[in-house]
């Protein structure tokens, strides 16, 4: 599955709907977003169970805002609805593959229990 542009509206049923969804806030006038985009694509075609969603900061301020987002570009990674990863900075073809398979091999009944734990306190 290649990557797809995503809006505001369609951010939280993306997350939700779907298992793993890695999102990417870019924008057009952004050098190491433009580099790492291809780095992205790349990605989305040897994984094609992930849902690679682009977000471009210039279109959907009031998400970038909500995010949270201060830098781009920003990776954030989704499992089962839940964040897991945010990290600022174009990552190379192996540091992506890297948050790939650490998502996928998340123990999510875990991580809801380490949310749950925080929370708590």
């Amino acid at each position: 599955m290649a990557t797809r542009d995503i809006t505001a509206e369609e951010f939280e049923a993306l997350i939700t709907e779907n298992d793993m969804v890695l999102v990417d806030f870019w924008a057009d006038w952004c050098g190491p977003c433009k580099r790492f985009s291809p780095v992205f694509e790349a990605s989305s075609e040897k994984h094609p169970d992930i849902v690679y969603a682009k977000v471009d900061t210039e279109t959907a301020p009031e998400l970038v805002s909500s995010a949270g987002i201060v830098s781009i570009p920003t990776l954030m990674a989704f499992r089962e609805g839940v964040l897991v990863f945010n990290q600022a900075g174009a990552l190379p073809a192996a540091g992506l593959e890297q948050v790939v398979e650490s998502v996928r091999n998340l123990d999510m009944d875990e991580v809801r229990k380490q949310i749950s734990e925080e929370d708590d306190d």
